[in-house]
Order: structure tokens, then C-alpha cells, then sequence
């Protein structure tokens, strides 16, 4: 008797892994990040603790002998041995009692090296896979928001996620043009620390500035504005202090790296061939991932870009359903799957 190895999309990104079972959805939306205890004998090896959401709220909270950090670092492994114990984590709870080996699709960064890919796909059969393949996030992200890759047309997607923002012109089921710039989400969040640091002299965490971008922020200054109260350290008595910020205070925090973020977009706009471009100002831009879903985007790239910008329908789902139709139609999206383990 037969049986089919099981099929897993994995949205592998620097801030949270979504896995995609094909016929049940999006089943494990958690965040990346892994808390590791160091051992206090001598030469032993430091202990996991605990994977994804249970190790999120570690963040900044841990005793000196527990470290809660990301071992992926701008969508590629930065810690190897750890994300392979993250992957099988997430492969395991995601198979539950199903004892045969699945076969994966991993998403990667538009920049990746061959060695990173090689990487990922090494980790991914130690975590258990008995096949892995890789993709790159543009690509499935355009499946995802139901875009015909295959197509003699050209599309354009710009997937911005935690680490990376993914910017590529596809057509015929391919990349012509393509960037991955490491300034995305994250990057975000820490420009507003450092503007919180710098105009009231106060100290609050990523967790917070995470919190404060989504409740208030946007990517251009608005005229009716939102309020938030921010809890954090002063940095002259070191005592708790609060203090209101406004959504045009966080626009003008985060100012430099979405100038570095629409870049990415205007270099893959100059890269593309005329023809291409022609079907691009007809088209738009389509953007996914978390970080899209911030207020004025779409405004602040049709400003620096003068080609209209949209949202896909359930922007930060877009990689993970891209990674299920790519599993589901593997024969037809073989030019597109990057390399096989």
C-alpha cells in the first residue's frame, strides 16, 4: 500500500514562522524565536527552553542565565544548530501523530546566497523533512495574492516582512528584476526606540515600539492623528516614567528607513525592461507581508515612485498560502522552486 509523504509550506521569517498544510490552512502562526538556557557545566551544550510564542514573552524578561533572542536574522539562519531545533518544533506540532516524513517548502529572501539556501535545506531535512525545497518569498508571495506568475506580463510585488523587504518583477514564472534590502519591520521598530531615547530621554524595549507602531504608526504624516501612552525607563533617574506620542512622531521616527525601504522599490522600477514597466503602471505594485499593512504605505510608494501602490487581500498570509499552492502544484512551479534536498 502506498502512502503520501504529508506536505508542509513554511513561511520561515525573521520575526514569525507560519506553517501552511495544504487543505487545512495557515495551522502555526508563531513568532520566531527561540529562548536557550546556558549550561552551567563545563564545555556542555546551552538547552533549548522554549520555541515560538512561549519564548516571546522571555523577550526581556529573562534571568541572566536564559537568553529568548531570533536565530534567524534578516530572513536567513544566523544560528544554525538553533533553527533546526525551531523547524523541528514547528514540523512536529504542526504533523502531530502522522509518522511519516513530510515533504517541505521553505521560503527564502529574493538575495539569498546558494549557501543560505543550502542551509535552510539542510535544516529542514535534520529537523525531519524526507524532501525540502526553497522558494523565493517574491514569488510565493505573488501565488499567494493570486497573482498569474506564468503570464507573459510583467507584475511586481514588494513582500515587506520583519528582516527583509523582498522587491521583484516576475513574468513567465520567473524573476527579472529583483532586490532584498535588510531594512524592514525590525528596523523600524528600533528607529523608533532610538526616537524615544533621543526626544524624552526614555528607555522602552522592542516589544513596546513593536506595540506603538501598529496602534499609531504610519508611513507619512496624517492630519487626524492617533495618541498612545508609552510606559518606559528614564534614562536621567532610571525610574518609570510615561509619556504621549502621536502618530506624526512615530512617521517622523521611522523617516530614514522607509526612505530605504522605497528605494529598494525605485532600483527594481529602474532595473526592469520598458515593456515590463509599461504593464506595471497598469497593473501597480502589490504589496504583502506584516510590515505592508502599516498606515500610508501604499501613499508614501505611489509619493517616491508615481505608480499606484495595493494591498493583496490578507497581506501577512500571502508567503504561507503561496507555499501551499507551490506544494500543491509542484510539477508546474518547478522552474520557480529555486533548489531540492
Amino acid at each position: 500500500m502506498a502512502f503520501f509523504s504529508p506536505k508542509l509550506g513554511i513561511d520561515l521569517g525573521t520575526t514569525n514562522v507560519l506553517v501552511f498544510v495544504p487543505g487545512k490552512g495557515v495551522v502555526i502562526n508563531e513568532p520566531s524565536v527561540v529562548a536557550v538556557g546556558k549550561d552551567r557545566g563545563k564545555g556542555g551544550k546551552s538547552k533549548i527552553l522554549a520555541i515560538g510564542s512561549a519564548a516571546k514573552e522571555m523577550i526581556g524578561r529573562t534571568p541572566e542565565d536564559i537568553i529568548a533572542y531570533r536565530p534567524m536574522k534578516d530572513g536567513v539562519i544566523a544560528d544554525y544548530r538553533v533553527t533546526e531545533a525551531m523547524l523541528r518544533y514547528f514540523i512536529r506540532k504542526a504533523l502531530g501523530w502522522n509518522p511519516f516524513k513530510p515533504t517541505v517548502l521553505v521560503s527564502v529572501p529574493a538575495g539569498v546566497t546558494s549557501t543560505e539556501k543550502r542551509a535552510v535545506i539542510e535544516a529542514a531535512i535534520k529537523a525531519g523533512a524526507k524532501n525540502a525545497y526553497v522558494v523565493k518569498e517574491p514569488i510565493l508571495a505573488a501565488i499567494g495574492a493570486g497573482i498569474p506568475i506564468h503570464e507573459p506580463m510583467g507584475r511586481m510585488v514588494a513582500d515587506i516582512g520583519g528582516g527583509t523587504i523582498d522587491v521583484a518583477v516576475i513574468s513567465l514564472g520567473g524573476i527579472v528584476a529583483s532586490t532584498s534590502v535588510k531594512c524592514a519591520g525590525n528596523r523600524l521598530d528600533r528607529a523608533i526606540v532610538d526616537y524615544v531615547k533621543r526626544q524624552y530621554n526614555l528607555a522602552i524595549g522592542d516589544k513596546t515600539a513593536e506595540e506603538i507602531k501598529i496602534r499609531i504608526g504610519a508611513a507619512v504624516p496624517m492630519n487626524e492623528e492617533l495618541t498612545i501612552a508609552v510606559k518606559g525607563r528614564d534614562q536621567v533617574s532610571g525610574l518609570p516614567r510615561t509619556v504621549e506620542l502621536s502618530t506624526n512622531d512615530i512617521a517622523q521616527a521611522m523617516v530614514r528607513e522607509l526612505r530605504e525601504m522605497t528605494q529598494a522599490v525605485r532600483k527594481v522600477l529602474q532595473d526592469t525592461p520598458p515593456e515590463l514597466a509599461a504593464d506595471i503602471i497598469d497593473n501597480g505594485i502589490i504589496l504583502t507581508g506584516g510590515t505592508s499593512q502599516l498606515r500610508q504605505i501604499t501613499e508614501l510608494i505611489y509619493r517616491r515612485t508615481g505608480v499606484i501602490a495595493k494591498l493583496a487581500n490578507d497581506p501577512y498570509y500571502c508567503v504561507a498560502r503561496g507555499t501551499g499552492i507551490a506544494l500543491k502544484h509542484l510539477d508546474t512551479y518547478e522552474k520557480s522552486v529555486m533548489a531540492k534536498g
